[in-house]
């Protein structure tokens, strides 16, 4: 399956001119906050989850099917850690049957560069690979 490349945006960020950096203090010691940021991205799923939503908001169903290969327990998981870490929304609809969807939170739409880049970079460095199955 080939993923649909995200249009990319040219702006040169905080990090780029030198304003803010992953690191501090002690030269090569990695900022906590970088750190932080660094966890929620690297859980496995996680930023393949937040690509998803950043198309909109989406039921569990369509989570899972546009994520192939996460299983109903591992997609729960990751959605409720990251509704603790304060990037997804789980609204309630009072429908029947009752809808519960999900969404980015604005500090999850926050992450839309870094997934952006991050899908760059794969297209740029695993395009033409045969993928595993």
């Amino acid at each position: 399956m080939r993923v649909t490349p995200i249009p990319e945006v040219i702006e040169e960020t905080e990090a780029a001119r030198g304003i803010l950096s992953p690191v501090e203090g002690e030269v090569g010691t990695v900022c906590r906050h970088f750190q932080r940021a660094a966890e929620i991205l690297g859980r496995r799923w996680n930023p393949q989850i937040i690509s998803v939503l950043l198309a909109g908001s989406a039921r569990f169903g369509e989570i899972r099917d546009r994520v192939p290969g996460i299983s109903d327990n591992l997609l729960a998981e990751r959605l409720r850690q990251l509704e603790d870490d304060g990037i997804v929304r789980r609204t309630l609809r009072d429908e029947r049957p009752i809808r519960i969807e999900y969404s980015l939170t604005e500090e999850g739409m926050g992450l839309e560069q870094a997934i952006a880049a991050l899908a760059r970079w794969a297209e740029r460095s695993y395009a033409g690979m045969p993928t595993s199955s």
